[in-house]
């Protein structure tokens, strides 16, 4: 034993193998190891539970012999009183993990999640949260949430435009989030990290939306919709805006999720300008089920053909985008398209999302096209009822050519709508993308 010192650590010779450890001979478990390079550790050993732990205080240079000697008297009696450094240490690392780690701890779990939800979650955080990103998710509080919340609800992320569905569906990705979060992070004597979750305090205050049936554009106020957005397509400048656009009218004419039509690519639309039962577009990542072949209306078909990109002439021309509807983000594609769903909430007279043109092109299928709900639900990715033996078994639910008159005869309705609300005249789609 020694008298651990700045002066005995500064001199102490290095051992010719592995390494040598000097106990202190005036706190006892208070050690320094020294190894045969030379560096110099300190350490405190000490049981609990029964026992023996050996625990690494840190190295000398980033700890003096003083702090050092503090820590291992304080580390010392916490032993005896039966805790465990390492698990202090590990809780204690636990409470500054922040947002941002636990949302690529989520997303990054192999096989979990579609990469499209998962980039709906890291949207959420790193847009709508990206200012709590760096915080300690531990120091997200019920107050804190409320006010955000709210703030979203009544101005959206620039605070100009209300965004309720938005305000709902982020805070419900930070409600999943801390529910990891409590799973898999612990404090020192192995209780949760979180023990309320503060998205809890929305329960009373989340934003009222209205029933999801209600959330779709009124059939007398559809033609209306129709017209402004092809009238849209002519004024908007930019080359994204107008890519919001196109999808926005993708989504009336096929009742697409939102991120089936951000991530559509080139290589998974087929035109065919002899056979319009060989016009299709194809899902091959799925929210449920197999990939599906889905039929393209003649009017979906004369917009894709305008936003077909120019192929590439000279070596110095740009690569074109592999996406439909591209942008000039990290991503290369669209995210959204709230200018155009703007205004057709406008002409709606309520808040409505993309996800809301997927609501409304099944009301116009089923009620004003009479078109059966069977079909229905194939033309927008559903699938059967679990009851129905011979469809499961035996119809071919991937190839839906044959569903194409059903989708003609919804994009041939909206454009009589349209019709008749510019007085007979529909407005032509003529700009190309």
């Amino acid at each position: 034993m020694a008298k651990i010192t700045k002066t005995f650590v500064d001199k102490v010779a290095a051992p010719d193998e592995g390494y040598a450890v000097h106990w202190d001979e005036s706190v006892k478990g208070y050690g320094l190891r020294v190894s045969k390079e030379g560096k110099r550790v300190f350490i405190v050993m000490g049981r609990v539970g029964g026992k023996s732990i050996q625990f690494t205080l840190g190295p000398f240079g980033t700890l003096t012999e003083d702090a050092a000697r503090k820590r291992a008297q304080k580390v010392l009696q916490d032993m005896r009183e039966g805790i465990d450094p390492r698990a202090a240490v590990k809780a204690e690392a636990a409470m500054k993990v922040s947002l941002q780690d636990v949302l690529e701890s989520y997303v990054g779990r192999p096989g979990k999640l579609k990469d499209s939800t998962a980039a709906e979650y890291r949207r959420h955080v790193e847009k709508t949260f990206a200012k709590w990103a760096p915080l300690p998710i531990a120091s997200i509080t019920r107050d804190m949430v409320k006010e955000r919340h709210a703030a979203l609800t009544k101005g959206g992320l620039d605070g100009k435009k209300a965004a309720p569905a938005s305000a709902n569906a982020a805070f419900v990705t930070l409600r999943i989030l801390i529910r990891f979060a409590v799973d898999e992070y612990r404090q020192a004597d192995g209780k949760p990290l979180i023990t309320d979750n503060p998205v809890d305090a929305l329960k009373h205050h989340w934003a009222k939306l209205g029933t999801r049936t209600e959330r779709y554009i009124d059939k007398r106020k559809v033609g209306e919709v129709w017209n402004k957005l092809h009238e849209m397509r002519d004024t908007v400048q930019g080359y994204e805006a107008l890519a919001s656009v196109d999808l926005t009218i993708f989504g009336l004419l096929t009742g697409a999720r939102r991120d089936e039509m951000a991530t559509l690519t080139w290589d998974r639309v087929n035109i065919d300008d002899h056979d319009p039962s060989n016009c299709w577009w194809h899902l091959d990542d799925r929210k449920r089920g197999d990939p599906i072949w889905l039929p393209l209306s003649s009017q979906a078909v004369a917009l894709l053909k305008l936003r077909q990109p120019k192929p590439k002439v000279n070596d110095d021309d740009p690569e074109p985008s592999p996406f439909v509807f591209p942008s000039w983000g990290k991503t290369g594609r669209i995210m959204d398209a709230r200018a155009p769903m703007e205004t057709i909430g406008e002409i709606a007279g309520k808040h409505l999302s993309l996800h809301d043109l997927r609501r409304t092109f099944t009301n116009i299928a089923m009620r004003e096209c009479l078109i059966e709900k069977f079909r229905t639900d194939l033309l927008t990715g559903h699938k059967p009822a679990q009851a129905d033996t011979t469809a499961r078994a035996y119809l071919d639910l991937a190839r839906l050519d044959w569903l194409t008159p059903d989708v003609q005869k919804i994009g041939d309705w909206m454009e009589q709508q349209a019709a008749i609300a510019a007085g007979k005249n529909v407005v032509p789609l003529q700009r190309t993308a």
